[in-house]
């Protein structure tokens, strides 16, 4: 009989590395780590000269230079679109022009109508008119505002007027209701019942103390001899 040649056996596939005990087989695969994109640079603007400037200080504020002229003054307090529209025709410059493409000369002009707002704007336009110092219109812009507001609050503390009285003591001013509302102080609003039953728990115990305290003094007085 031929002997029987024994067949090769299959390569079996390596079995996969038993973890080890108290560690778990890690189901995350290992992913490339990205490398750190560089900052992207700043978009270049159109239209823009090269005396360009970012950054225009006007009225004691910086003013953002890639804006249009009309929207970027309404940066400046006291200042809103339909003013600054006003502002820039005064001055004959483009509402639509970038304020850093403006020369110098353009923004002076700006600012000099800024100043003149009370003589060239109507009575109904400005945010001061007949004021109470010098009886004109007036127009308040920048830091100015607020400064004038605070001086109208002290004159107002000062001669104790309604309105005065009510901002000493931080209440609203303008007859809004405080019942719900603009609570101050050490109001309460809604207390709960476990608070409630709380209160009514102590006063109980104060108040039979005192009796107990009492019942103590009247046995003394009895026990204490006459005196002749």
């Amino acid at each position: 009989m031929p002997e029987e040649k024994p067949s090769p056996d299959a390569e079996a596939p390596p079995a996969p590395a038993k973890p080890e005990k108290g560690q778990r087989p890690s189901r995350k695969k290992e992913e490339p780590k990205e490398e750190p994109k560089a900052p992207r640079a700043p978009k270049k603007l159109e239209g823009v000269k090269e005396d360009f400037r970012y950054i225009v200080r006007m009225a004691n504020t910086d003013l953002d230079g890639t804006r249009s002229v009309a929207y970027a003054l309404t940066a400046i307090s006291g200042v809103g679109i339909r003013v600054s529209e006003a502002v820039v025709d005064l001055a004959g410059v483009s509402r639509t022009d970038r304020l850093g493409n403006l020369s110098e000369q353009d923004t002076d002009k700006i600012e000099a109508t800024l100043g003149n707002l009370g003589e060239a704007f109507p009575h109904w336009m400005v945010n001061r008119p007949k004021d109470w110092e010098s009886g004109l219109d007036l127009h308040a812009f920048g830091p100015d505002v607020e400064v004038r507001l605070r001086d109208d609050i002290n004159l107002m503390k000062m001669i104790r007027s309604y309105k005065g009285v009510r901002h000493e003591t931080g209440q609203k001013v303008r007859g809004q209701r405080t019942r719900s509302n603009g609570r101050t102080g050490l109001t309460v609003g809604v207390t709960k019942k476990a608070a409630l039953e709380a209160a009514k728990a102590k006063k109980a115990e104060e108040a039979g103390g005192k009796k107990a305290e009492k019942k103590e003094e009247k046995k003394e007085e009895k026990k204490e001899p006459a005196k002749v």
